[in-house]
């Protein structure tokens, strides 16, 4: 079983999308997989973002059923792996769940970056197509290390 939970802020936006776009590249092994999102400053029960719909939708995912939630320890112990839209959120996690803190990577990591993903909220549609893609590339490059990290059974080590 592969497990990976996607951490924003406000878990409307971003974390979300990242969600949706990875059940979408999994979806012929999705049973296998545990992917969610929360957020670091989420309020529980928010749909997502408008424009994160619009653009998922222009995909075929839909994420309509999406409310947001808070990140939680509890939360946390059940995922292998933590990606991070922002520097940030890395460091606010890692600080808040230290047990857990190998568990938590940038998004961008996952090809050898550390940049934090554009937050869209507030802007055009266009700005939150221009989101997705690179999510979406991040997802693409990075999938082996997706994989290999989110792993249950894995042992080897985040950073």
């Amino acid at each position: 079983m592969y497990s990976v939970l996607f951490v924003c802020t406000a878990n409307i936006c971003r974390s979300p999308m990242a969600m949706g776009l990875m059940q979408n590249k999994v979806r012929d092994s999705i049973n296998e997989w545990r992917i969610e999102s929360a957020g670091t400053w989420a309020i529980n029960g928010e749909p997502a973002a408008i424009n994160t719909i619009k653009v998922l939708e222009e995909r075929g995912i839909d994420i309509n059923s999406h409310r947001s939630r808070l990140v939680t320890l509890d939360m946390i112990r059940q995922f292998k792996l933590i990606l991070t839209m922002e520097r940030g959120h890395k460091e606010a996690l890692q600080v808040e769940f230290p047990a857990y803190a190998g568990n938590v990577l940038l998004l961008s990591e996952l090809v050898d970056g550390f940049f934090d993903v554009h937050d869209p909220i507030g802007g055009p549609l266009e700005n939150f197509q221009e989101t997705a893609k690179e999510i979406e590339q991040i997802l693409s490059d990075g999938y082996e290390k997706i994989s290999n990290l989110s792993r249950e059974s894995s042992t080897q080590s985040l950073v």
